[in-house]
């Protein structure tokens, strides 16, 4: 026998505090009847009263209550062999970590914000194997492909504005490590999702979009920012706050080029999603293109699936509670 929901013995602590309870509240209630009359008294007094059916009613609803605790456990014996078969696809998240993602129109800033949008869609996964690519200047694989979910958010905490060294942004980058890393198999299960503010210093974005149409595989875009644009905060080796400013010494302002990430997901057969402060876009995505894309078997495998018996214990706990209504406490006369 094994159980369902191991976890609720944890309520045997209840059904302890309900034993002492009943003790006690027998114990008080023969105290209170000594100090209404002697001890000699209380067995014609009380006559009417019959302890062993108290104590017996007591039992009862003491013993419904374990066997209720028992019921959810979730008593299993008995089993089949049952075929269960895995599915899923392969999501590649390119995230931008130039110094651009610092920018703080999206609170606390466009980095955290992405990340924090990235860690609720890992919640969704089931299956799906994904991985990690952080890009600004040159791009490389932070995560490979995996159903480690845990370890995917080990490698995103990691990332900030120093990840890479090379300054600037190059989404074609971005796109070329996706396209080594889906090298070889079925390319219609696979898909990368882009979260940049869409600012492509290189210009080559287009070109790696095409590649990318040609081998099949769908890129989806997030642009993150305003087209009004915003000055980024940085620190300097003091700690001090101050904002990144140009060779010439003019504060930079860092702007959503939407109209790249838009030809680059319409290239692909993906979709471009505009993140606001209610909605990042992430989960839009996710919910209406990649959940409804075609899914490769990832594993199948045979397994125990044990028969419940919870509704044994139940039926006797049921029994036990319509049994104790009908024990009377006063003796017949």
């Amino acid at each position: 026998m094994k159980f369902g929901n191991f976890h609720a013995i944890h309520f045997l602590w209840l059904f302890a505090a309900l034993v002492m309870f009943y003790v006690w509240s027998f114990k008080r209630r023969r105290a209170d009847m000594e100090k209404f009359a002697d001890k000699e008294l209380l067995n014609e007094i009380a006559y009417s009263l019959d302890g062993k059916r108290q104590r017996m009613k007591a039992m009862l609803l003491l013993a419904s209550a374990l066997i209720i605790i028992l019921t959810l456990m979730r008593p299993q014996w008995g089993f089949e062999w049952r075929e269960v078969t895995k599915s899923g696809i392969d999501i590649l998240i390119a995230l931008d970590t130039s110094n651009s993602m610092l920018a703080e129109d999206v609170k606390p800033n466009r980095l955290e914000r992405s990340k924090l949008a990235v860690r609720d869609l890992v919640k969704k996964l089931h299956g799906d194997r994904i991985g990690l690519i952080a890009f600004s200047g040159s791009a490389f694989l932070q995560c490979p492909l995996t159903v480690d979910y845990d370890g995917f958010i080990l490698s995103l905490n990691d990332l900030d504005v120093n990840t890479i060294p090379k300054g600037g942004t190059s989404i074609s980058s971005a796109i070329k490590v996706s396209l080594d890393s889906y090298k070889g198999g079925n390319t219609k299960y696979k898909a990368l999702v882009i979260i940049t503010d869409g600012e492509d210093h290189e210009g080559k974005a287009l070109e790696w979009a095409e590649k990318s149409k040609e081998r099949g595989i769908k890129v989806f875009t997030i642009g993150i920012g305003t087209k009004e644009g915003e000055i980024i905060p940085v620190s300097d080796e003091s700690g001090n706050r101050m904002y990144l400013k140009d060779r010439s010494g003019n504060v930079v302002k860092t702007r959503l080029d939407e109209a790249t990430l838009q030809k680059i997901a319409l290239t692909t057969g993906g979709s471009y999603v505009k993140s606001t402060g209610a909605e990042f876009g992430l989960d839009l995505i996710y919910e209406k293109k990649l959940s409804k894309m075609e899914k490769r078997e990832i594993e199948s495998k045979m397994v125990k699936n044990y028969y419940e018996r919870y509704q044994i214990p139940l039926a006797v706990a049921l029994l036990l509670l319509c049994i104790e209504p009908f024990v009377r406490e006063r003796r017949r006369k």
